[in-house]
């Protein structure tokens, strides 16, 4: 039987999707940024976690106030992801275009052009949901794979309507090897999207990440190994009303060592890139889970 709560949170996405996309913009921003500074009173558990997630990126103790002061910025700024995520598939594509300031990303064109697929990782920051309907305005729609939700309707919904942008939807359980699919794109050549700063398959990879241990998926420099495709680090912002994005330069397959070890490096230097990015632009990272190993154990 789907529990109550389960049945809840559909409804409410239900609505977020029905009736957000519809209200004037400058009213869902208000209303988001309260819901924002709500949650972020209320100090809840993610809220908590994010703050020592923060706080390890600013080398200060979770409970000071530059801490608080950039996570009270980084729930406003996840809660702004969900009000456009909401908003989405009504937004024209001349402002998803025109909004967005990009860097490096003729290394995309050239891959592509080379016949070389593209592995683009990003961490959970800033509108990875517009940046992946911003780069299919390119004439480069994309791959990614969706974690399952509960209740399965939820998950239906997630998938319709990142569907409705232009992704391709592979589930990241309980259905044919999301491997495979990705693999067989890359080889096309076309653009997977991987959101790559928490492991979810408790498989992951050990990397240093601000100077401590973290966990993050392989799946990305895994792909890039299995198919000659360029992998690329994307870290993401927000730009007052438009969005940022900087494409990193193409993390280089080792000449030597095994699969495994060669994994582990390419998955340290995508790490490398995150922290790069990360550093500039700390409260547009929406990191409120645990990815350290001090924290996992």
């Amino acid at each position: 039987m789907i529990k109550i709560k389960d049945e809840a949170a559909d409804a409410a996405y239900a609505l977020g999707w029905s009736a957000v996309k519809r209200m004037p913009e400058p009213m869902a921003r208000r209303m988001f940024t309260a819901i924002a500074d709500r949650t972020w009173r209320k100090r809840g558990t993610g809220v908590l976690q994010l703050e020592k997630n923060i706080g390890r990126v600013l080398g200060r103790p979770a409970d000071s106030p530059a801490v608080r002061e950039v996570s009270r910025e980084a729930v406003r700024s996840y809660m702004r992801y969900w009000m456009e995520s909401f908003r989405l598939p009504v937004m024209p594509r001349e402002r998803i275009r025109a909004g967005m300031n990009v860097t490096g990303d003729q290394a995309i064109y050239d891959a592509i052009g080379k016949g070389r697929g593209v592995v683009v990782a990003l961490p959970h920051m800033g509108n990875y949901d517009h940046a992946g309907a911003w780069l299919g305005t390119q004439g480069y729609p994309i791959t990614t794979v969706a974690e399952r939700l509960k209740p399965e309707s939820l998950y239906n919904r997630f998938t319709a309507y990142r569907e409705s942008l232009g992704f391709e939807i592979l589930p990241l359980t309980g259905g044919a090897s999301s491997f495979g699919i990705m693999a067989r794109r890359l080889r096309e050549p076309k653009v997977i999207c991987l959101v790559a700063d928490r492991d979810l398959s408790e498989t992951g990879v050990d990397v240093e990440f601000f100077g401590r241990t973290a966990r993050m998926p392989g799946g990305p420099a895994a792909l890039a190994i299995q198919t000659g495709a360029a992998l690329l680090p994307v870290t993401l912002w927000f730009e007052g009303d438009g969005w940022g994005a900087r494409v990193h330069e193409e993390v280089p397959q080792p000449s030597e060592g095994t699969r495994k070890e060669k994994t582990r490096a390419m998955t340290q230097a995508l790490a490398d890139a995150f922290a790069e990015g990360i550093a500039a632009h700390p409260a547009d990272w929406h990191m409120m889970q645990k990815i350290w190993v001090e924290d996992l154990s």
